[in-house]
């Protein structure tokens, strides 16, 4: 069956289903965190742990994965998920209101909440990438890449704008009407945007009967089997182990170590974060322009972006000794760029990567690469902090203890940059044509 080129709208409005799951997400993750430590005066472990869960229970992706690949329909599972998403942040935000009357109650509904988080994020999201990598050439999959989590970081920033003006003054029963008018215009705008994308796009539509009947356990086997399925998990876990390590230790160390008012930190996370979108802006652009081999390209970025990420880290390592004299806004500038720059290039190959292998698994393939990026995720968060708290007590030095992270974090991303190299070595070459004809 012939299939057309999917165009630019197409590919925006898939990125209109990440900026619906950013919009929830950044709701329950952030707003709700505030609230629980702030409003109800509780432990900031509380939040903290539950997001770890919603990033633990993401090792169900696989699974996820392996049935949208058993009926090759992956419509179905981006909308469900997104649906669980949306009821998962609405009974986070009954449960955060119910924990004033009683915390045992709210903390059990919570914990029930955040695991429907989760698994709605670890559906859609899965899903979403495999119909992504099926219905984009491979001249646009780095472009695609960068657009869709662009338009994920624009949900998060237009919902957090949005709701901040509409919570004052705040009160619990304001919260969750929100919550809940955020929750169904995600899903309407998700069912919305996915109509017809998938039955004209998409090259990886089966006839009924060429459904797939394996089970799982045997499916996870196989894919499992692939060396570059294996090296690209192990790649993402440690990369994505080493960016997530900073989330949470960069802006103390600013305050810390170099005196930043909260303020100041505050502007300093948003020089990352423009750095982090130059460089994915970056990498879609040389994707597109350029000719020849593109997955090679890609890995290229990937690499480099590794190996500048490490680079850098040891510079910040090195800077609380400097102190006031070290140019610390272009320093973290720069790292954000090296960030963004190995963060997209990587998604791109994952698309590219996800054919490569037994037919009829990119779900359940997908599903491991996103399951090894959410426990780096929630390992990363909770390693890091944890690292500055270790050293510093036996150092008595926070630049000692924040230099000592940024070093590990550093040693990560270059056994990533080496996992990323071999990955290029071993894995299987896939013409750049894939999604224009099947």
């Amino acid at each position: 069956m012939s299939r057309s080129t999917t165009p630019w709208s197409a590919i925006v409005r898939l990125g209109l289903v990440q900026t619906s799951l950013g919009s929830i997400v950044v709701l329950t993750t952030s707003t709700l965190n505030r609230i629980m430590v702030v409003e109800l005066a509780l432990a900031a472990v509380l939040p903290g742990a539950l997001v770890a869960a919603h990033y633990f229970i993401q090792i169900s992706r696989p699974r996820f994965g392996h049935g949208s690949d058993r009926g090759q329909r992956r419509t179905p599972w981006i909308i469900g998920g997104m649906s669980v998403l949306a009821l998962g942040a609405i009974l986070a935000t009954a449960a955060t209101a119910l924990m004033l009357s009683s915390l045992i109650a709210g903390i059990g509904l919570a914990v029930v909440a955040f695991l429907m988080i989760g698994a709605g994020v670890g559906a859609s999201g899965t899903c979403l990438l495999v119909l992504l990598s099926s219905c984009v050439d491979g001249r646009r999959k780095p472009a695609a890449a960068s657009i869709t989590f662009i338009m994920m970081i624009a949900g998060f920033a237009i919902t957090a704008s949005v709701v901040g003006q509409l919570l004052d003054p705040f009160s619990f029963a304001r919260l969750l009407v929100i919550a809940s008018g955020v929750g169904v215009i995600a899903v309407a705008v998700t069912a919305i945007a996915l109509i017809g994308i998938e039955s004209r796009y998409s090259s990886a539509i089966r006839e009924l009967e060429h459904h797939d009947t394996t089970a799982f356990g045997d499916a996870l086997k196989v894919v499992l089997g692939e060396r570059h399925t294996r090296r690209f998990a192990l790649f993402v876990f440690i990369s994505m182990l080493a960016y997530s390590a900073q989330d949470l230790v960069l802006e103390p160390f600013a305050g810390a170590v170099f005196g930043l008012t909260p303020g100041e930190s505050t502007q300093l996370g948003g020089t990352q974060h423009a750095g982090v979108l130059v460089g994915m802006l970056l990498v879609a652009l040389l994707g597109y322009l350029a000719s020849g081999n593109r997955q090679a390209l890609m890995r290229r970025c990937m690499m480099a972006g590794c190996i500048a990420s490490a680079s850098i880290l040891v510079l910040l390592a090195a800077s609380g000794y400097a102190a006031f004299q070290w140019p610390l806004s272009a320093t973290v500038f720069a790292l954000g760029l090296a960030n963004g720059t190995f963060a997209v290039a990587a998604i791109a190959c994952m698309m590219q990567l996800v054919t490569s292998g037994e037919k009829n698994r990119d779900g359940l393939r997908m599903g491991v690469w996103g399951a090894a990026q959410a426990i780096a995720f929630g390992a990363g968060g909770i390693a890091g902090t944890l690292a500055v708290d270790i050293v510093r007590a036996a150092s008595g030095s926070a630049v000692h203890a924040y230099a000592g992270v940024f070093v590990l974090q550093a040693l990560l991303f270059a056994v990533a940059a080496l996992l990323a190299a071999e990955v290029s070595r071993r894995s299987i070459t896939m013409p750049d044509t894939a999604g224009v004809n099947a």
